[in-house]
């Protein structure tokens, strides 16, 4: 198996490639004097007849050199193409509820159906809704991933008191795609959101976080105006702790300052937004953040398909 990968992904590109059936290729992603990409697959003729991965960070600016360079490896004669995009970026643009509004998870979802020539594998982590899983056309397979088991598996079934921990799922919508998963292992809180524009309004339908260590679940973070009030709610309710878990750090124009504004005990998320992360390490804006990566989970799906 070939692994490239985007400038954005090197670091988790090489965290996959420890696993010793994963060599890495190697791209030149180069501009000509206009500003558009100049791009050199190196070595492209180990390509043909070979199992291929893209390792991709999709983003306004990036976005098109990466297409290219997946439209680029059937042509070389890749035997397989797994593309993995671990978060799909404009899944919270996914259906118009006003006319003028643009669906560009779906236009997004149909560049990536015109990749041919040869079997083609989408692979994304928590996408923000299921549906857009029917977005994708023709004979791209889309291959819709997990992340949850991640967090599980660090903590398992008991907090540090012995207690098992108690998962708190800030809106039906978050409850309806996670919380089957947590609550043959945990307790659960259930939590009602209110929305209008930036304010939100939580409240507790379910469940009860006096004395318990919470652990928000959700599958990202945008400004984190939702887990802010939530984690606020259960303080006043007397958790005894409040830590969170996102699979995407989007935390778009360093919205994630706003963390520090509550003491977390643990702040959880993966390495699916690097740029992000890069960030967020620099600066340390959240007590006790902890990144949990995806690298183990995706070499194995690289290694085990084949």
């Amino acid at each position: 198996m070939i692994l490239f990968y985007c400038t954005a992904m090197e670091q988790l590109a090489k965290r996959i490639a420890q696993d010793e059936k994963i060599v890495l290729g190697s791209i030149k992603w180069d501009k000509f004097p206009d500003g558009f990409p100049n791009i050199f697959i190196e070595n492209v003729e180990s390509v043909r007849k070979a199992d291929v991965a893209f390792l991709a960070s999709f983003t306004p600016e990036t976005i098109f050199e990466q297409l290219a360079v997946i439209y680029a490896l059937p042509k070389y004669g890749a035997k397989s193409l797994q593309i993995i995009l671990p978060f799909f970026p404009v899944g919270t643009m996914d259906r118009v509820t006003r006319m003028g509004e643009v669906t560009t998870a779906k236009s997004l979802a149909r560049q990536l159906s015109f990749v041919k020539g040869c079997y083609v594998e989408l692979i994304m982590y928590d996408i923000h809704s299921m549906h857009e899983w029917h977005y994708f056309e023709g004979d791209l397979n889309p291959r819709l991933e997990c992340a949850m088991p991640l967090l599980y598996d660090l903590l398992g079934n008991f907090d540090q008191d012995g207690k098992a921990y108690i998962a708190c799922f800030p809106d039906e919508g978050a409850w309806k795609r996670f919380g089957k998963m947590f609550e043959f292992r945990w307790d659960t809180i259930l939590c009602h959101k209110d929305k209008m524009g930036k304010y939100r309004k939580i409240k507790i339908v379910e469940g009860n976080p006096n004395g318990r260590n919470v652990i928000i679940i959700d599958d990202l973070a945008m400004t984190g105006g939702t887990i802010l009030e939530c984690a606020k709610l259960l303080e006043s309710k007397g958790a005894k702790s409040v830590s969170a878990y996102v699979t995407h750090a989007v935390f778009p124009n360093h919205s994630y300052h706003s963390m520090s504004k509550f003491p977390f005990a643990n702040f959880w998320v993966t390495d699916s937004c690097p740029e992000t992360i890069e960030a967020m390490s620099r600066v340390g804006p959240i007590t006790n953040f902890n990144v949990l990566s995806l690298a183990p989970a995706i070499a194995k799906i690289l290694t085990s398909s084949k």
